[in-house]
């Protein structure tokens, strides 16, 4: 069964799984969450949790967690799985980087570390961003000041790729302009990315306003390894049909 656990900071909600979790239980606990989200305007912050009496999850209730994960995805504002079950940590953790939100696992001990984690995530990131598995490129949207907390969430995106890939094909960056950092620690967090990955990515390519066209020798000089190459603004399918193709050195 799932049951909403009322126990959490504002902003946060946690539903604890246990036992065997049933379609009913996604109908009348997960979809009423979702709404509500929907209703008022708010991005979902959840901790799901599962102890050592969880079991199983029904055959019905994966396709329920399939659909309404394929509807409701762009709400999340950030998840974290609290678990020691082997068989829900290592799948979470493996596909956390297919989420458009950060996905982070924590023991069963670290409920408290989670919920901060989660207290902690930005509103509103500056900083959207998918990975294209298909394409094996990172895509992006700079929309806000860069926060460090957006440095946090694309490494750990970055990261669960690299743990089983060799590279990233490419990153794709796009933006009508560069809004700046929210505060010297978002600008040093931004440094400390680029210097953890900049070797292991093929491909840089910025789809921007024409602007923009100065920040390119800057980022060839970051991305030592990378070919770099600037698109316009609405040219995001060309940027990432050329970042995800090899490189020509």
């Amino acid at each position: 069964m799932l049951d909403r656990v009322q126990d959490a900071p504002p902003g946060v909600d946690v539903v604890k799984a246990s036992g065997t979790v049933t379609k009913d239980d996604y109908e009348t606990v997960i979809e009423p969450l979702i709404d509500a989200a929907r209703r008022e305007g708010r991005r979902i912050r959840l901790l799901w949790e599962a102890g050592p009496d969880f079991r199983s999850i029904t055959p019905a209730a994966g396709w329920e967690d399939l659909k309404v994960g394929i509807g409701a995805l762009r709400l999340f504002e950030g998840c974290a799985v609290v678990s020691d079950i082997a068989w829900i940590r290592e799948p979470t953790r493996l596909a956390s980087f297919l989420m458009p939100c950060p996905v982070r696992v924590f023991g069963g001990q670290d409920r408290e570390e989670a919920l901060r984690w989660l207290v902690s995530l930005p509103e509103g990131p500056g900083v959207l961003h998918e990975l294209l598995p298909d394409s094996e490129v990172l895509v992006v949207e700079v929309g806000q000041p860069l926060r460090a907390q957006d440095f946090d969430a694309l490494a750990q995106t970055a990261d669960s790729w690299l743990e089983t890939h060799d590279a990233l094909a490419g990153v794709v960056v796009h933006a009508r302009a560069f809004p700046g950092w929210e505060n010297i620690t978002g600008m040093l967090r931004h440094v400390r990315f680029v210097h953890d990955h900049h070797r292991k990515v093929r491909r840089i390519a910025l789809a921007a306003d024409s602007r923009l066209a100065g920040l390119v020798p800057h980022l060839a000089n970051h991305f030592v390894q990378a070919e770099v190459r600037q698109f316009a603004y609405g040219e995001l399918d060309d940027a990432v049909n050329w970042a995800s193709s090899p490189p020509t050195r």
